[in-house]
């Protein structure tokens, strides 16, 4: 596997997990509330906070309904994808402010976009990377305009069998842009630990010889540490000021201590994975010295008496000879007197 680079970071095997903090459109349309959750995707420690460019007179219809969650979320069943959507459109012109202001804060800007003038406005706002949408993967027409685009390219994969993935990954490649990873996923929000399917990742890397992460829907953290633990290259994660704000995606989002928890804890899990040698840790040598134990003597021995069963025993500490050496001890000679609970030397 070839790893990715995007901004400054190398994706894939043998790095740290890419973690995206997903605002998307948890900012409800306004900017000063995107530029607080780019404070806080900041304070938690993320490699990126993503938001979602969109037109939305270009990727819904006037009267298409609303995904259930979204009318449980929302509150509003009469109100349609498009009126909810309008609503939650950001101008080019915010973004752009955005981007500055991702810049100045020092953390790496990412975007999805829906249709392909937000492909080509991110273009040229020389975003670093373009991370494609679930709902977008059997879109042929906007998977190739992004991939001509030439740049990294991070693939959701909800709703998706192996087949679809493969011509979606298919269609990328065809513009000779290999620089894909893809997302295992699960589109429901919030996604229930039985529907998840982690083991899909390690489907994902088999198949396709690529970086593979999650972009997780579930409650809470530990679906997300589990991946990483499995070997996830890239963790994405809805988060939000506050899960009681109006709006869809807020309730099965993470808020800021949550989201510093789940760095906080990929980080921790990154440093216990090691190496897969298995040898004791330096401290561990010391702790050894004190809690294994050493042939000792059980009695008073006289010099001369030979080493039995019922004249030696085994005690702590372990610095001298070690007990997996019973046999080679037993019927040897003593060469002076030893006090009981001394250490044996042969």
């Amino acid at each position: 596997m070839t790893a990715i680079k995007i901004g400054r970071r190398r994706i894939g095997e043998n790095h740290p997990a890419f973690i995206i903090a997903e605002a998307g459109v948890n900012h409800n349309g306004d900017t000063s509330l995107a530029r607080k959750l780019v404070d806080d995707a900041v304070a938690a420690g993320v490699d990126a906070v993503k938001f979602q460019t969109f037109v939305t007179e270009e990727i819904v219809t006037r009267t298409a309904q609303k995904a259930d969650y979204q009318k449980k979320n929302t509150g509003s069943s009469g109100e349609s994808q498009f009126e909810m959507l309008k609503k939650l459109e950001l101008s080019f012109g915010a973004f752009r402010e955005l981007k500055r202001y991702c810049a100045f804060r020092g953390i790496l800007f990412l975007s999805t976009p829906f249709d392909r003038r937000s492909a080509d406005f991110l273009d040229d706002l020389k975003i670093s990377a373009f991370k494609i949408a679930s709902g977008e993967l059997t879109n042929r027409s906007l998977l190739r305009h992004v991939a001509l685009k030439r740049k990294p390219i991070i693939l959701s994969t909800g709703m998706s069998t192996l087949k679809e993935v493969e011509n979606a990954v298919t269609i990328l490649g065809g513009t000779q842009n290999r620089q894909i990873i893809l997302l295992h996923c699960t589109s429901e929000y919030p996604a229930r630990a039985e529907s998840i399917n982690l083991r899909g990742m390690r489907t994902l890397q088999d198949r396709f010889g690529v970086p593979v992460g999650l972009s997780d829907h579930s409650r809470g953290i530990e679906i997300a540490l589990a991946a990483v633990a499995l070997g996830a290259c890239v963790i994405e994660k809805h988060f939000t000021l506050d899960k009681k704000l109006p709006g869809p995606d807020h309730r099965a989002s993470l808020e800021p201590q949550e989201l510093k928890a789940l760095v906080r804890g990929i980080r921790n899990i990154e440093k216990a994975m090691g190496n897969g040698t298995k040898a004791p840790s330096g401290t561990e040598r010391k702790i050894s010295r004190i809690v294994r134990k050493s042939i000792v003597a059980a009695v008073d021995i006289k010099q001369g008496t030979p080493f039995r069963e019922d004249n030696l025993t085994t005690k702590r500490p372990g610095h001298g000879i070690s007990p997996m050496r019973w046999n080679e001890v037993i019927g040897k000679t003593a060469m002076r007197d030893f006090k009981a609970d001394e250490l044996i030397i042969i």
